[in-house]
């Protein structure tokens, strides 16, 4: 990256506030075009590779895969974790002991259909009683979104919803879709953007109908306690670790191991494996 984003104290509390009531806030040219191409080419390299193994993907409906991949295989790992953005709003969001728990990408391809109304796990009391963001997820488009390639959609302010009596606690019933759809925004993100939402905000993703693949990278942070790195099984060699910055070191929860081993997808979210018709 040419030089960090900077930001000053006001707008940090702006987006703070944007996070807490619409469950999502974005930072526009937050990375440099160049450095989300490689990213771009990360991803491919890592689903090319993914896609012919056992396990090595996660259908998320039909054209659509996710595949979480190792730290040491996104060449901007560290720029991603230490970028003062990113790590203003888990810090203030999560606490000063926030968790890296999580890197992966989604990827929907020409012919994947509108996703049913989600959200990513079971909400804990702490948010839908407490109204307090203990998980986050930050997102970064490959390549520019137009409105043919599938853009991601999210109904604003949802992340405090109850939902124990949703599908797995996950899926709303079609019937109270209309809720979701009135409150909805499409997001178009350019390369170099980056979102931070609750992956509690209720959310999909939406057809996609160009030829143009739209890979996502997703870092998914918690707050201690929050529990989702049992979903995950992040690993960094030792040589990798040794090379990481105590700010990212404190943070990460992996294995340090000899080898990488390929990551056996563990988060599947079963009720999106099939297709939706859009509300």
């Amino acid at each position: 990256m040419d030089s960090p984003d900077s930001f000053t104290v006001d707008e940090l509390q702006r987006d703070l506030m944007t996070l807490m009531t619409d469950g999502i806030v974005g930072r526009m040219s937050a990375f440099s075009g160049e450095w989300a191409e490689a990213m771009r080419e990360d991803m491919m390299t890592a689903f090319w590779s993914a896609i012919q193994r056992q396990g090595g993907t996660v259908g998320r409906g039909p054209r659509r895969w996710y595949v979480e991949i190792h730290p040491e295989e996104f060449a901007g790992f560290v720029e991603l974790v230490t970028h003062p953005w990113v790590m203003a709003m888990c810090e203030n969001t999560l606490g000063k002991d926030y968790q890296i728990v999580e890197i992966g990408f989604d990827i929907p391809f020409q012919g994947a259909k509108f996703q049913p109304w989600h959200r990513d796990f079971p909400s804990p009391p702490e948010t839908y009683v407490d109204r307090r963001i203990t998980s986050l997820a930050f997102n970064l488009t490959g390549v520019d979104v137009t409105d043919d390639m599938g853009p991601f959609e999210i109904a604003l302010g949802t992340q405090y919803a109850d939902g124990r009596e949703w599908m797995h606690e996950m899926f709303p019933a079609k019937e109270i879709w209309p809720s979701f759809q009135n409150k909805a925004v499409r997001k178009f993100p350019k390369r170099g953007d980056i979102s931070c939402r609750s992956a509690l905000t209720v959310h999909r993703g939406t057809a996609h109908a160009s030829p143009v693949a739209r890979p996502v990278m997703v870092l998914g942070v918690d707050a201690p306690g929050a529990g989702h790195a049992e979903l995950h099984d992040m690993m960094v060699t030792q040589d990798f670790s040794d090379r990481l910055p105590v700010s990212v070191k404190k943070h990460l929860v992996c294995r340090v191991v000899d080898k990488l081993v390929p990551v056996t997808q563990k988060h599947d979210i079963e009720g999106l494996v099939m297709g939706a018709d859009p509300a």
